[in-house]
């Protein structure tokens, strides 16, 4: 059975048939997801850490379960089925059965690429301390696992090697980890938390001509580049996870002081933006506009195309 997907294989030709650096705004949710493509993203990232804030207010530790992430990995991938997701599948929850299991959801899903790691079961976010590894025969099964239930299924998916090795056990062994990896049918690497420009260049240097991923978190241990910046350090694909949900902590944390303290939520509307009555429909970042944003226009189109009576007098 081969399973077409053509975002699958239009992120393979990114990464196989070109040189420009694959840019991936990390997305939690629907919301940040359809901001993303609103404004003209051709990929985006599925964020483990942003799951488990988002879906389950919890921190990454090894809390999401497989089905949170199939979950909210199918989702994402359906909101646009030509816009390539790659998602994290931390370490494939359990050994190659599962492992196998877990990669034909996210093919079914849509998914065009994911990451698999190297941590133990109970793991936790790359960019936190304490992290432990399992060994490198137990890592290259799950990335055979991975490229099995690939071939099972005829998908153009593209398997992503991570290791956490570097801060418990050093360059050296982070790279035997993931040259196993490309052995046992990983498409790309990725060396999680990265310290300084040197060792990115090195990275991508010993890695090539395999290419390479790089995490980019504020606050965390890899140093921030831009875009211009990771090609000429050899990367191929920049991820940034939380780019903008820090930003919307920020924004909840305003808006519900002020709630709280004054019993409204004004700062940062004009009059005219809080709108009221008819004009409630016309008010920039109303509730109006979230929900175009999300399709409601073409909710109603294609109701009305169908003979629905849903929405015959209008939303």
């Amino acid at each position: 059975m081969a399973v077409i997907n053509q975002a699958a294989a239009k992120l393979r030709a990114q990464l196989f048939e070109s040189d420009d650096l694959i840019v991936c705004p990390g997305v939690q949710d629907g919301l940040s997801a359809r901001v993303c493509l609103q404004q003209g993203f051709k990929n985006l990232y599925m964020t483990g850490a942003g799951t488990a804030i988002s879906l389950l207010g919890m921190p990454d530790l090894g809390l999401t379960t497989a089905d949170d992430m199939v979950r909210q990995a199918s989702m994402l991938s359906s909101l646009d089925r030509s816009v390539p997701l790659i998602a994290d599948i931390d370490t494939g929850f359990g050994g190659p059965v599962m492992v196998a299991r877990t990669v034909e959801r996210y093919i079914l899903g849509g998914v065009a690429g994911l990451h698999l790691e190297d941590q133990v079961t109970t793991k936790r976010c790359g960019h936190l301390g304490g992290k432990e590894m399992v060994d490198v025969a137990t890592f290259v099964a799950r990335i055979r696992a991975a490229r099995e239930a690939r071939e099972r299924l005829g998908s153009d998916l593209v398997i992503i090697a991570r290791t956490d090795a570097l801060q418990s056990m050093g360059f050296d062994e982070a790279l035997t980890r993931l040259k196993a990896a490309v052995e046992a049918g990983a498409d790309a690497v990725f060396l999680e938390g990265v310290k300084d420009r040197e060792q990115m260049a090195k990275f991508t240097k010993e890695m090539a001509p395999t290419p390479c991923l790089i995490n980019l978190v504020p606050g965390g241990l890899t140093p921030l580049v831009n875009a211009k910046e990771a090609k000429e350090l050899g990367y191929r694909i920049a991820i940034w996870p939380c780019f903008a949900m820090t930003h919307a902590y920020v924004a909840y944390q305003k808006a519900a002081k002020e709630l709280l303290e004054t019993g409204a939520v004004t700062a940062g509307f004009t009059e005219k933006q809080k709108g009221e009555g008819e004009n409630a429909e016309q008010v920039p970042g109303g509730i109006r506009e979230l929900f175009e944003l999300c399709g409601l226009s073409k909710c109603v189109e294609f109701d009305n195309k169908m003979g629905g009576q849903t929405f015959s007098k209008g939303v």
